[in-house]
């Protein structure tokens, strides 16, 4: 009953036009939105109109939540989406946005928990997501990583590849496959691949992901998958095993996005 209430109200979202001046938004702050081509972008634009009136909004810090904020960041996290399965991100109920980097409270110990050192370093970050709660963003993060693409980090890219991650109840850098094989390919290349920038870092070498992404196995992924929309073709460079797993798991082949893009300008 449920799921025939959500699939009603959505449809009725859709039958409203994209507004015009929201799709401006989107070409000013999503650099991919240029590559995709016109079914791309009409889905997209369905993954954005349903996400921003299901999703809960609250701007702090003195930041006034604006249409452009919110079509700014539905757009980046409904990228990767576009050809997934999954349910407009479920685990989602909260966006929380900043205006610039923040330092976040210090989280209160559980009941049975103890502790000598604080349980999270406080300084400043530009994004985080909870498990079981929102997801926190920075406003002029959000739009320099959406901008600029070259520089191959992106915030919302970073922060919604974690919840991707943890809907099947661990943040452990492995999403929701479709099959054995595809999780025994995962396993083998992901974990092939972060030994290798672990190891890169460990000696002080020039990587192509960055280094964030030897913190965990976690970090890796949401560091890869930035990599994966904002420099595809310099990933298959360096990493072509790590692109092709996660051209597989996103359904989405961004290089040649990027390759057909840079040729026709």
């Amino acid at each position: 009953m449920f799921d025939w209430f959500a699939k009603k109200r959505r449809q009725k979202l859709l039958e409203a036009p994209f507004p015009p001046d929201w799709e401006d938004m989107i070409h000013r702050n999503m650099s991919h939105y240029c590559m995709m081509n016109d079914d791309e972008r009409k889905h997209l634009r369905e993954l954005i109109q349903v996400f921003i009136a299901e999703k809960s909004w609250e701007g702090c810090g003195g930041l006034e939540l604006t249409n452009e904020i919110r079509v700014t960041i539905a757009a980046q996290a409904c990228l990767l989406l576009l050809n997934l399965p999954h349910d407009a991100y479920e685990n989602v109920e909260t966006i929380i946005v900043y205006p610039s980097d923040v330092i976040l409270p210090e989280r209160k110990l559980g009941f049975f928990e103890t502790t000598l050192e604080p349980l999270d370093p406080e300084y400043p970050v530009s994004g985080q997501a909870f498990k079981q709660g929102p997801v926190i963003l920075v406003w002029d993060a959000v739009l320099q990583g959406g901008r600029h693409a070259e520089y191959g980090f992106n915030v919302v890219y970073h922060e919604f590849a974690h919840k991707l991650d943890m809907q099947d109840g661990a943040a452990d850098g492995t999403p929701c496959l479709r099959d054995r094989a595809e999780y025994r390919d995962w396993s083998k290349t992901c974990s092939r691949e972060y030994l290798r920038l672990l190891k890169d870092v460990e000696k002080g070498k020039r990587t192509f992901l960055d280094e964030y992404g030897a913190t965990d196995e976690a970090e890796f992924f949401a560091v890869a998958t930035e990599h994966f929309f904002n420099q595809p073709i310099q990933m298959i460079e360096s990493a072509p095993e790590l692109y092709r797993v996660l051209k597989e798991y996103y359904r989405q082949d961004t290089a040649m996005r990027a390759r057909k893009y840079f040729c026709k300008e």
